[in-house]
């Protein structure tokens, strides 16, 4: 006899609290985006999740696009990382196709355009400029030719860095692969807050004082100073892309 693995009618996985969120794919909604005619969207996390200091301060969604769907440029100011998950595309005419990535800086006319299916993650944050420094230029790249890791010293928990290490980045996005029963080495608490997305496998991800089931299509939020751990369980390894601002003083506005 085969069990449903779908949620009862009422219930979800999602949980939104006052420093992080779970939002499991059970409740996605679609809808357009001004930014992407002729896709699907699903914004998982935004400033609209938690009002004051502690709510997102960047954007992080999903993108159903349809072949010859493009973007329009992000908002003045803003910068934008897209990670395919499927399918493929062109960015500024270059071809990106699963697990390829793009950063575009901010001000940036570049299209990104799809001439097939493709299901991207994308992430957008206002770019915190430093005096003298200049915003870096466009990056496409691919998570196998990324600098990869073991994460403290653990083969088992492989880190790969997406973005160059520099201090004219103000983000980091990362690609976490732990093999079944890896863990990060303790509970993290720390100044730089996280946008998180499942992209495969499953765990259980502690956040505050809440333990979570997580699995891959999931998205999580975590604010600054929000406890955090994981570990992957099941017969698969576990994968997750993660967002994280840095290089910049806590006290700048």
């Amino acid at each position: 006899m085969s069990v449903s693995r779908t949620v009862p009618f009422g219930e979800t996985r999602t949980h939104v609290a006052f420093d992080h969120a779970l939002v499991a794919a059970d409740s996605h909604v679609r809808s357009p985006l001004d930014g992407w005619p002729g896709s699907e969207c699903v914004v998982l996390i935004s400033p609209a999740m938690g009002a004051g200091p502690r709510g997102p301060r960047f954007c992080q969604y999903l993108v159903h696009a349809k072949p010859g769907a493009q973007s329009r440029p992000a908002a003045a100011g803003v910068q934008r990382l897209v990670f395919v998950l499927g399918g493929a595309l062109t960015v500024g005419g270059k071809p990106v196709s699963a697990d390829g990535f793009a950063w575009l800086p901010p001000d940036c006319d570049t299209v990104c355009r799809c001439e097939e299916e493709a299901t991207l993650l994308v992430i957008e944050k206002p770019y915190a400029a430093l005096d003298d420094v200049e915003a870096p230029e466009t990056i496409v790249g691919r998570v196998k030719d990324a600098p990869c890791e073991p994460f403290l010293g653990d083969p088992d928990a492989m880190l790969a860095t997406l973005l160059p290490v520099d201090q004219a980045f103000d983000m980091a996005v990362n690609v976490f692969t732990y093999q079944p029963g890896a863990t990060l080495p303790f509970v993290e608490t720390h100044v730089m807050e996280h946008g998180l997305y499942m992209a495969a496998g499953q765990g259980v991800y502690r956040l505050g004082e809440r333990w979570y089931p997580v699995r891959v299509g999931d998205a999580i939020w975590m604010a600054a100073y929000c406890p955090q751990w994981f570990v992957a369980m099941g017969k698969t390894p576990a994968r997750y892309i993660y967002y994280k601002d840095v290089n910049r003083d806590p006290l700048s506005p």
